[in-house]
């Protein structure tokens, strides 16, 4: 496998996503075995659509969190999870350090060791996540809300990981964890990730939105229910709704 773009853990996780002709997401498929080799060349991530690898970054950083989410509760963690864990804390840690120097570096053309530690992170520590942590490393809220946001129309022409990246924010506000919110508005706002529904495209019949996306985020078989908080479609209605309000409150005009 040789990624021309560093926009997710795809290259390295065994795991294929599959979203009808319209956009939205059906299923995804867990494989036995990963790709045989996966080969990274900077100088053509470095030539990619800057666009991929913000996406990428926000992605990532979910892995952090969604990680937390799922394992908070097991007391006793066995080996092959705590090595999950350590590459979800590396992902957060390394791409709120990196990330905006290596996003300059693909608006450059430019290889520099930021971009490279950044696309490794990315694809390597990404895929270690889930590939040590199996079901306990791979998706919770983040995850549930960007697939909800695929059954908006206007959310299409954004890429999966700045809608994961919204649901991460919207993760949290169900955790009640508005101080990892506050941490990470800065950083959302340097990197231009989305952190409202007006930023995802949502501007007109904002209420019927809220109301099928967290329909759809909130389906039996989701991952959103593998978390340890409520997370019936009423809690992610308000949890939204007063993110919303929180972002609005916390985010000065003109604030990068």
């Amino acid at each position: 496998m040789i990624p021309t773009l560093a926009s997710n853990c795809s290259p390295w996780t065994p795991l294929s996503v599959f979203y009808d002709g319209a956009g939205n997401f059906l299923h995804y498929i867990v494989f036995s075995k990963t790709a045989h080799m996966v080969l990274i060349e900077p100088r053509i991530i470095a030539d990619s659509p800057v666009e991929y690898l913000r996406a990428g970054i926000g992605d990532t950083i979910a892995k952090w969190y969604e990680a937390v989410a799922l394992t908070d509760e097991i007391k006793q963690k066995p080996l092959s999870l705590d090595i999950a864990l350590h590459a979800a804390r590396l992902c957060r840690d390394v791409l709120l350090d990196k990330g905006t120097e290596a996003i300059e570096s693909v608006r450059n053309h430019q290889v520099t060791p930021a971009l490279v530690k950044v696309a490794e992170t990315i694809m390597m520590a990404g895929g270690m996540v889930g590939g040590y942590g199996d079901e306990y490393g791979r998706i919770a809220g983040a995850h549930a809300i960007h697939n909800g946001l695929t059954t908006i129309p206007e959310t299409h022409k954004f890429l999966h990981g700045d809608k994961v990246a919204y649901g991460i924010l919207v993760q949290l506000a169900l955790e009640n964890k508005y101080d990892e919110v506050t941490k990470l508005l800065p950083y959302y706002k340097e990197l231009n990730l989305p952190t409202t529904l007006a930023e995802l495209g949502i501007q007109e019949h904002v209420k019927e939105a809220i109301d099928a996306l967290s329909e759809k985020a909130t389906i039996p078989e989701e991952s959103i229910h593998l978390m340890s908080v409520s997370t019936t479609k009423d809690d992610v209605i308000h949890s939204i709704q007063r993110l919303e309000e929180y972002v609005v409150n916390h985010i000065t005009p003109g604030s990068p």
